[in-house]
């Protein structure tokens, strides 16, 4: 790797995060909203125009909360005996 350059680190969410969140802890769930907002966030992201016809973009806050509650419901379904 070369000197200075940046590395982007991704990481994963630990176990006892996912297992707290799967058993409904308000603290956990909202670990693993913040984990995926990015995501969340460009999923959500909508291109409109302006009277000129120059292109903006906003954040679909119908989408997003759709994709959030999604994400919730997933985590509460979500059966971490089956993994561990």
């Amino acid at each position: 790797m070369s000197k200075g350059r940046a590395v982007k680190r991704s990481y994963l969410l630990p176990f006892r995060v996912i297992e707290a969140a799967a058993g409904g802890d308000v603290d956990a769930i909202n670990k693993v909203l913040k984990h995926f907002e990015g995501y969340i966030v460009a999923l959500s992201t909508r291109e409109l125009y302006d009277g000129d016809g120059k292109p903006y973009r906003v954040i679909d806050n119908d989408i997003r909360r759709t994709l959030e509650t999604k994400l919730i419901v997933k985590v509460l379904q979500f059966d971490t005996a089956r993994v561990a």
